[in-house]
């Protein structure tokens, strides 16, 4: 959530390039924008609403080589022009993301000493705490931001002008990330290397409490002591016209339509032969229990990982929602295994939820996307899954590639327990090589599922039902209708109709039926005639295996015949374009979903 650049160097039309950082962080989700730059002496200028309407506020000529910028997500204060950053109090100028939780305690502190505050959020009370300090006696900058740190709870990225240091960006962060790039002719802090990019390749991670000083020609880094540091130049392996749409009209349908080559180029990374598969993945015999912790559509590929690994490996699996398994009582012992899941590697409860299982000494491995995030940094193990960039708030491709990637770990296990020969391991890796093929058959079907969304596009309901593995299924493909249709949404198990949800159908109610899991097929056929005798227009998607002349569904989407083992990725496409379409028919801001924000870095 939020986005934050700062930028120091020689290019002077400075609010263009913090203009076209911002935009770069767009996915992140935002409600307001604003950027501050110095020309003698500093400027700010912010709104509430979308960076355009921030665009046509600005001057370009006006000079300036040195500013910060940032995209808002409310948390303290509503969507306005004040509570917009950034903050200036005194002789300080601020750009935040975060939560101050103790903000409400130090604004009564500071308040004793005359300060007023005119805004409702706690990044105004971290503005007003740091020119408290200078104005208490800490002069030296880097000193003001170390006392700066132990006053403050919570988390926070932040981005820093003095008044006394004009030419110079100080920037640090603990819990919420922050990069520094690395330039020739600029240096740049920013949420996210995507912002960088035009600038430079090389970024540098900063650790929780390191302070960056940063002017045009020099880039300074200080540990929680003050102690001058070294750090580790990273390099990013894609380019700038991975953050561009290629001829699609939305970052979200370019994504799906990537889903082929990059699970090839994840599976390809790991699968070579039988004996490089098992020497790249994990050593996991030890394990009898394994908890899978994640959020959102990173939960619902847990849930498929759970019936694979209990009912092909035996392994009993809990799948947690993070924010709730961070407070709970969890039971481990030394054989348990904490799987964390998420596409950006920052997700803030994903994160705690990790760091409980560290303090509790249980081993952790996580499968995430963005290389050198934290979780990546601080899980026992890490498994890359190699999405790229991923842009649209609403994942797609990351999802099919953690879906992937459990079902290597599924293999790793079956084999390091007996539970599948040598030979039969090569078959199912070799059809998970072959997969990709099938992904392009399934992206070829594209108008058909487009002409469904047609018919459905005006529903203001639609349920989603299946048993097993296909429930599951059944919870991503709700969750991609609700987060860029705006439809209410609902996935229910099969069965559990008659308890309660059946009262909701009615006539023409619009329920998606998943009918993958053959074992299953009779019992998910009789509970889709349940809901059509209360006139339930259905739509089946099942498998070439099943397909049957069923008089009782209004429409179908049939899956190539293929090893049912990959299902579970294949069948998520359709739902997913048919929500991409329902969508864009009914005029939603597809990529941006409102309210949504890409890396929720904040409880």
């Amino acid at each position: 959530m939020c986005g934050i650049i700062g930028y120091v160097g020689k290019m002077t039309n400075i609010q263009r390039v913090l203009i076209d950082g911002l935009k770069t962080l767009e996915y992140r989700g935002y409600d307001s924008a604003g950027l501050a730059y110095v020309d003698d002496g500093v400027k700010i200028i912010k709104c509430q609403g979308k960076i355009s309407s921030l665009e046509e506020k600005i001057d370009e000529s006006k000079q300036g080589k040195l500013g910060i910028a940032h995209t808002r997500w409310a948390t303290h204060g509503g969507a306005s022009d004040i509570n917009s950053h950034p903050h200036r109090v005194g002789s300080v100028t601020l750009v935040h993301n975060g939560i101050i939780e103790n903000y409400i305690d130090l604004k009564r502190l500071l308040e004793k000493e005359d300060y007023v505050f005119k805004t409702d959020t706690d990044t105004e009370v971290a503005v007003a705490l740091l020119d408290y300090l200078k104005r208490k006696g800490l002069w030296n900058n880097l000193e003001v931001i170390r006392e700066f740190a132990g006053y403050i709870k919570g988390s926070y990225a932040m981005g820093i002008i003095f008044d006394d240091e004009l030419d110079t960006i100080y920037a640090t962060r603990k819990d919420s990330p922050l990069i520094v790039g690395v330039g020739q002719a600029a240096n740049l802090i920013a949420s996210d290397v995507s912002a960088v990019l035009k600038f430079t390749k090389e970024y540098c991670l900063l650790d929780n409490y390191d302070v960056v000083k940063m002017t045009e020609n020099e880039v300074e880094f200080y540990d929680k002591d003050l102690q001058n540091i070294c750090k580790e130049k990273l390099e990013v392996n894609w380019n700038i016209e991975q953050a561009e749409k290629n001829g699609y009209e939305h970052f979200m349908l370019k994504e799906i339509h990537e889903e082929a080559n990059i699970l090839r180029d994840t599976i390809n990374e790991y699968v070579d032969s039988l004996n490089s598969f098992v020497e790249k993945m994990p050593d996991l015999k030890k394990y009898n229990k394994i908890h899978i912790v994640a959020c959102g559509s990173a939960m619902h590929a847990g849930i498929i990982g759970k019936y694979l690994f209990e009912n092909q490996v035996g392994i009993e699996t809990t799948v947690e929602v993070a924010s709730e398994y961070r407070y709970k009582k969890v039971f481990y012992d030394d054989k348990t295994l904490v799987i964390v899941i998420s596409q950006s590697g920052e997700t803030a409860d994903t994160i705690a939820s990790l760091r409980k299982a560290k303090e509790n000494n249980i081993d952790t491995l996580a499968i995430v996307n963005v290389v050198s995030s934290t979780i990546a940094r601080e899980a026992d193990q890490v498994l890359y899954i190699r999405a790229g960039m991923e842009i649209a708030v609403a994942t797609t491709k990351a999802y099919v590639l953690q879906v992937a990637m459990l079902m290597l770990i599924n293999l790793k296990m079956m084999i390091e327990r007996d539970k599948i020969t040598s030979r039969e391991l090569n078959e199912l890796l070799a059809i998970l090589k072959k997969s990709p093929e099938y992904v392009e058959k399934v992206l070829k079907e594209e108008k058909k599922y487009f002409d469904i969304a047609e018919k459905i596009y005006r529903d203001n309901d639609i349920f989603f039902i299946g048993r097993g593995i296909d429930y599951a299924i059944c919870m991503e493909g709700s969750l991609k209708i609700k987060e860029v249709s705006y439809i209410h949404s609902e996935a229910y198990q099969a069965g559990e109709l008659k308890h309660g949800t059946i009262s909701l159908i009615e006539d023409h109610t619009t329920v998606i039926a998943v009918m993958t899991d053959e074992e299953l097929s009779l019992k998910t056929i009789s509970n889709i005639k349940e809901v059509k005798a209360r006139g339930a227009d259905v739509i089946l998607l099942t498998k070439k295996e099943l397909d049957d002349n069923y008089e009782f569904v209004s429409d179908k989407i049939v899956l190539p015949k293929v090893n049912s083992y990959i299902i579970p990725f294949l069948a998520i496409i359709p739902l997913q374009l048919i929500a991409y379409q329902v969508a864009r028919l009914r005029g939603c801001d597809i990529d941006k979903p409102r309210n949504l924000a890409k890396s929720v870095t904040v409880e």
